[in-house]
């Protein structure tokens, strides 16, 4: 199996629009068209494509956002695994090389994602990952997970 994070562009944006999510989780997560629009309005989104054998499977936004204590946090903001591709153990592989993609870029030891406290299965993913309830609450009142990135280097 061949994967790849890579960034949108007028060439892939199509593909990345025609992901669909599962019925029972368009409660916890934007479309990504509506991601897409938030991105172009607020320049800190960054969005990614995920793909499997050179197929767009999944899409994924991290933003860099300054915090109060005047460091900056790096947020895994959306998430997402096309429903045709669900239940293959890909959620776990990209979100494996997103952290290691955003540790590398950012040379980070935290990432940040928040998360709606109903939806079981993205905690239990997130759990397993190491990501833990930091007691925070987002603008949009999901509670905040945080991931303590160790001893990673640039390799």
């Amino acid at each position: 199996m061949f994967t790849e994070i890579r960034d949108i562009t007028a060439f892939n944006k199509q593909e990345i629009l025609a992901l669909r999510i599962a019925d029972n989780q368009q409660n916890f997560i934007e479309s990504t068209d509506q991601c897409l629009a938030e991105a172009e309005m607020d320049r800190r989104f960054t969005p990614l494509g995920l793909y499997k054998d050179c197929t767009a499977i999944g899409f994924a936004m991290y933003g860099v956002f300054p915090h109060e204590d005047h460091s900056q946090r790096i947020w895994l903001d959306r998430y997402l695994i096309d429903e045709r591709y669900q239940g293959q153990g890909l959620g776990k592989h990209f979100l494996q090389q997103l952290i290691h993609y955003l540790t590398v870029k950012f040379n980070c030891h935290k990432i940040y994602l928040s998360v709606y406290d109903n939806n079981a299965v993205a905690i239990q993913l997130y759990k397993q990952f190491g990501f833990l309830f930091n007691g925070e609450l987002d603008d949009k009142g999901e509670k905040v997970m945080v991931l303590e990135v160790h001893g990673h280097d640039n390799h």
